[in-house]
């Protein structure tokens, strides 16, 4: 996966939503994670929650040892899940690495919810 971790990288379409380059209306942002609905809905709600800063891959974050800002992205997930999903629940996905379905090398967890869920998902 393309670019350094912890920086933005220029030709990643996240860092451009992120850093203001790609107009879009965030549901929710803070100093260091951004929230928007995804652009290929796969769930009635679809969001992507993605930090700030360039990390191409969940084990690049893990690597770069910030628990502080993994938790911040799954509890931004959560909260929007909650505020979305209500009582009928929701599903978080993390895809790492092109054989776990990345298709953007930019570390994002998907919140879907507004339909039942299935097992197995792929």
């Amino acid at each position: 996966m393309p670019g350094e971790p912890g920086r933005r990288d220029a030709g990643c379409i996240f860092c451009k939503i992120a850093g203001g380059e790609i107009p879009t209306a965030p549901v929710s942002r803070s100093a260091r994670v951004i929230a928007i609905e995804d652009f290929n809905p796969q769930a009635p709600t679809h969001l992507l929650v993605l930090p700030v800063e360039h990390y191409p891959t969940l084990g690049d974050l893990s690597d770069a040892g910030d628990a502080t800002l993994l938790g911040e992205l799954f509890d931004t997930a959560t909260q929007l899940g909650r505020e979305r999903g209500g009582s009928g629940g929701f599903r978080i996905v993390i895809n790492t690495g092109t054989q776990g379905g990345q298709t953007v090398g930019h570390l994002h967890l998907h919140v879907l919810t507004g339909r039942p869920m299935t097992w197995p998902p792929g």
